[in-house]
């Protein structure tokens, strides 16, 4: 069955003050993540920081890992491979799977560990990669739409982080002021000068990629 597959892990989790939060903050993003998204295997936690998932399309999954991401910044940044290609059920219980799939997904996300230890490429959080004779969506335009993604969300401080996790889930710009107790204008300001309502535009465009 041709599916979209998302592999992700904490950046540098070896070094987090306590890992026990950290493993809780995970799980928790990844519960809401889940009961947000139609997975077609819940994203889980695998070994360490390490978690993976498939989705019945690849917009599904880049809206996931977005949402993901910006979970979990600006304390811990995530990286992210997304394939698309034949996935295979191995066994049930436990759920194991593979395939081209799957593959293509570790590929992705070696190469964002590749490019993080390359100065000029570090802001790099996300890759897509389509296994051979696998159809779907357009790599090199994905992958061009994920490096301006990186990019933008990459230079985002705590309260921008915060006010478009908000965005995302639908608030408006009223609610977010209240909840963060500053100005709508101050909020307003934050979405014009950092970007935000084009984030929030090219997760809708993204999310429709089948």
């Amino acid at each position: 069955m041709l599916t979209a597959t998302l592999i992700g892990d904490i950046v540098s989790s070896r070094s987090a003050a306590d890992r026990a939060q950290l493993h809780a903050r995970l799980t928790t993003l990844l519960g809401e993540v889940n009961a947000s998204f139609a997975t077609t295997a819940p994203l889980r936690i695998t070994v360490g920081d390490e978690f993976q998932g498939t989705f019945s399309t690849v917009g599904a999954a880049l809206a996931a890992s977005l949402r993901i991401r910006v979970g979990m910044l600006p304390d811990h940044d995530v990286r992210h491979g997304i394939g698309w290609g034949e996935v295979g059920v191995l066994a049930d219980d436990p759920r194991v799977e593979d395939g081209p799939g799957w593959w293509s997904a570790r590929d992705a996300i070696h190469e964002v560990q590749e490019a993080q230890e390359r100065p000029a490429s570090r802001y790099r959080s996300t890759s897509f990669h389509r296994a051979q004779d696998a159809g779907g969506p357009s790599a090199d335009l994905v992958e061009a739409a994920l490096l301006l993604r990186d990019a933008a969300v990459g230079r985002l401080d705590a309260r921008s982080l915060s006010i478009l996790r908000g965005l995302l889930a639908g608030q408006t710009q009223r609610d977010l002021a209240r909840g963060l107790g500053i100005s709508a204008s101050a909020v307003s300001q934050r979405v014009r000068t950092d970007g935000l309502a084009a984030l929030v535009a090219a997760d809708v465009g993204l999310g429709r990629v089948p």
